[in-house]
């Protein structure tokens, strides 16, 4: 494992109160990549974020941040080094969008500091890239969903942290505002934040991602690339679906297509090639 990374997880176990997920867990996130962690259901990839975002404290091993145990830091330490959007999001009614995005100031706050010019311009940039600036005076439970994980997303920019996690951030969007929000996050990565991203959608996963993680049973399978990761294989193997596995004719990265129960199961690679499974 790749230790000069800025955020990674050392021989970790984590669960919740007694109930091991992951076990001996070591995986690295590379600096600024568009990590996606894929997987059945149950397999560990949340909880994988939650110990990333230091929400859940490892019983054995260590989350490292910078070089020390993300454990070691105070809490407004973290939030300023690494973004959280958590799976549901629930904003305080009544509630502005400039108000909420705001919020994301807190971690630069102390007991006597005021609002200075800074966190104001720091609020306007974060709308700004997340193109939620025309709606800063909207209640945010006004909102359509692809608007609200838009702002949730400028309230973690907002904290200037350099590291973005988001859990499952395009759940019950339609595949529009998914699209959407997918692009923006790619936008990010290419101005240098470093995102990690729980999806479910395998395809988007291979299209947007740079880096994937694989899991099954709490554990790593498989990370790399894309075109490493996404194979007919690896699909039966994780999800245990048969499937093709073919070239995306726009972005060229691979694309799962299922196979029926009636269906050849024959596998064609990124490059053309077929090989029987």
């Amino acid at each position: 494992m790749n230790t000069h990374t800025r955020l990674h997880v050392q021989s970790a176990t984590i669960g919740y109160d007694r109930r091991v997920i992951s076990r001996d867990l070591s995986v690295a996130i590379p600096d600024e990549s568009f990590t996606v962690i894929v997987g059945p259901n149950a397999c560990g990839k949340s909880t994988l974020l939650r110990g990333l975002s230091r929400l859940l404290k490892p019983s054995t091993g260590q989350v490292v941040l910078d070089g020390a145990d993300i454990h070691s830091f105070k809490t407004k330490e973290v939030a300023r080094r690494v973004g959280l959007l958590p799976q549901t999001s629930i904003a305080p009614d009544g509630i502005t969008v400039a108000d909420l995005v705001a919020r994301g100031r807190y971690p630069h706050q102390g007991f006597m500091r005021q609002w200075t010019e800074a966190d104001e311009q720091a609020v306007a940039r974060a709308m700004d890239q997340t193109t939620v600036s025309d709606l800063s005076s909207r209640l945010v439970d006004e909102l359509s969903g692809g608007q609200r994980q838009r702002v949730w997303v400028a309230m973690a920019l907002a904290q200037h942290a350099d590291i973005l996690l988001l859990d499952e951030p395009t759940t019950f969007l339609d595949i529009a505002h998914q699209i959407e929000l997918l692009e923006l996050f790619s936008d990010l990565n290419r101005a240098g934040h470093t995102l990690v991203a729980v999806l479910h959608d395998l395809n988007q996963a291979a299209r947007y991602g740079s880096h994937l993680i694989a899991m099954k049973d709490g554990q790593v399978v498989a990370e790399g690339t894309p075109d490493q990761v996404v194979n007919a294989e690896l699909v039966e193997e994780v999800f245990g679906l048969r499937c093709l596995v073919v070239s995306d004719p726009v972005a060229g990265t691979p694309q799962v297509v299922p196979l029926g129960r009636g269906e050849p199961g024959r596998s064609s690679r990124p490059t053309g090639t077929e090989v029987e499974t």
